[in-house]
Formats: C-alpha cells, structure tokens, sequence
C-alpha cells in the first residue's frame, strides 16, 4: 500500500487522478492538498470537495494551498479546456463537505514529518505548494518516501507554449526551486501523458461499469474531448478523445515498470520567451557552468506502454 497526498487543481483529468486515487486498492490517499491552475484555488477546492462526496470518500481531508504563483503574475484560468468551473461545466451540487482550517504546505510537512520516509507526494498541478512546504522544511525531500510530478515537456513541443507545460508555466520559479533540491524524484510530463489517450469507448465503458465514478467522469469529459478535437490536439487519433494527463501520474506511482525515464539534473526556466520549459543537463555540464551546480538527477519519463497504462487506470475507476 503506498501512502500518497495528491496535490491537485480540478481539472478535468484532475478528476480522473482522483478517482484513481480513492479507487485502486493500493493507493491510501492521506489527503488532497488544492492550488490554483485549471482554475482559481477557492474553486479547485470546491471541486475536490464535490468529487469526493460524489465519490463516496468524504473521509479524506482536503486542504486548500496557493491561490497566485510565487513570484508572477497567475495567467488567465483555462476555461476553454476545462470549463468555467473547470469540471466541464457539469454543475455538481454544492459539497456539503468541509476543507480542513490549514495550509497545503502546513499538511504536507506535518504528514511528512508524522509518517517519516512512508508519504509519496504526488503532484499534479502548479508547484507553489510544494516549493512552500520546501520553505517550511527544507529537509523536507528526505521526510518523503518519493515526489512524482505531472509536468514538464522534454523533448514533446509544450501545449501552452512552443516549449512550456501548463503545470510549469502557471509556476516556472516555483518549479525551479523544487528540482534544485535533492528529492526522490520522477517528472511524468507530456514525452508520455500525450501518448497515453482515452478514447469515447473507453468512457462509455467507464460509464456503464465505473458505479460512482463512471457517469461523473464521462459526464465532465466531454467538454474536454471537444477542446481536443476542436483544437486539432487529438489529431489522427483512431476516434474522439482526450489525453489521460494526470492519471498517468498515479499509473506510475503503481506500475514505474511501464515506463522509460532518463535521468540528468533539470532546470525550469523562470523566465522570458523560454519560461516554464524543462531543460535536462545530459552532457554533464553542471561542472563548468554556475547555473547547473548542486542540481542533483531527476528521473523524467520518456516513454510509456499506453495501452498497459490505460488498462491501469480503467481497471481502478471500474472495479
């Protein structure tokens, strides 16, 4: 069983990460801590919220992080990939769920602290609350069992800039700061989420045989499959779809087997025309330049078995 905080900002795949966190029987989701991203923090709570009552797991605790990255100006809320309230516009009830009356980073540095070396952070949104735990405790990448991080484009061309991931851009200075400490740490950027598709058979499979999270999470993709198709994003591709972004995080936290990954020190360029793009040193230059000094490797995905790992995840959410 691996104990995992999800740290999230719904999103559509967001959603899909959250039931496969609260779904797979190896996974025990100590909490969901929310940021600001795919919307604005107050509604990514809100989300989190709703999914879990929708889910059938109000047990688990959820704690609202970052509202604005730390040193930019946040970007516009991508409402025409995820909806106004970023769950495709479904209009879930108001949660009559709670969020706990703490800070993202203060619960992921006392879980840490309390179950010593047993927590996996799993990031899936902007890093603002991860390099505000880092504050909190520097000594935090040694409290952790391992950081496993949805972001970042190696050598895929970014989709919100020629060379920038979403999750990296909201944050660039955020990420920056994470990858220059020495974490167990593995990045499962757009190299292989972008590989790894769900289909519309697939969410009528999962709607016909998902019981709590089939119809809800059909429901909330089919504003986000129209983005991809309108956009040309899923282009030659067998039937409509969307990319299994987030999910595939968890799918490698469960099976890293199904992966390639290649490791080097990283940088996350913070700024100008570059800003958010994930630069890995494979040549060994940390050596002679002052920029790349200290940056110990980080794993980051470069392949992936796509139908295994979809198989992963439709095996979780329709149990």
């Amino acid at each position: 069983m691996t104990a995992l905080i999800l740290d999230t900002d719904p999103g559509v795949d967001d959603a899909m990460a959250i039931a496969m966190a609260c779904a797979h029987p190896e996974l025990d989701l100590l909490g969901l801590t929310t940021v600001f991203g795919n919307v604005p923090v107050e509604q990514a709570t809100v989300n989190t919220l709703s999914l879990l009552e929708q889910f059938g797991h109000p047990e688990v605790p959820v704690i609202p992080g970052a509202a604005q990255p730390l040193v930019n100006d946040p970007l516009p809320f991508p409402e025409f990939v995820h909806g106004k309230d970023g769950l495709g516009n479904i209009a879930l009830p108001a949660p009559s769920l709670q969020s706990r009356d703490m800070t993202a980073a203060e619960f992921i540095v006392e879980t840490s602290r309390t179950l010593h070396g047993k927590v996996t952070l799993v990031a899936i949104g902007p890093l603002t609350n991860i390099a505000m735990a880092l504050q909190l405790e520097p000594d935090l990448p040694s409290m952790v069992a391992g950081l496993v991080v949805m972001g970042g484009a190696l050598d895929e061309p970014g989709n919100v800039s020629p060379v920038a991931e979403a999750n990296f851009l909201a944050d660039p200075h955020a990420a920056d700061l994470v990858f220059e400490r020495d974490w167990p740490a593995t990045i499962v950027g757009l190299d292989v989420t972008h590989r790894v598709m769900l289909y519309e058979s697939d969410l009528s499979v999962i709607a016909q045989r998902g019981g709590s999270y089939g119809s809800l999470l059909h429901s909330a993709s089919g504003f986000y499959i129209d983005y991809y198709t309108s956009t040309g994003a899923a282009r030659n591709q067998p039937e409509p779809g969307c990319a299994m972004h987030d999910a595939t995080a968890l799918v490698y936290l469960i099976k890293p087997q199904l992966f390639s990954t290649v490791k080097g020190p990283v940088r996350i360029a913070r700024e100008g025309i570059a800003a958010g793009q994930l630069i890995m040193d494979r040549k060994g230059y940390t050596y002679l330049l002052p920029h790349w000094k200290n940056r110990t490797p980080t794993a980051v995905c470069t392949s992936v078995d796509a139908d295994r790992a979809k198989q992963t995840f439709l095996d979780a959410v329709t149990r």
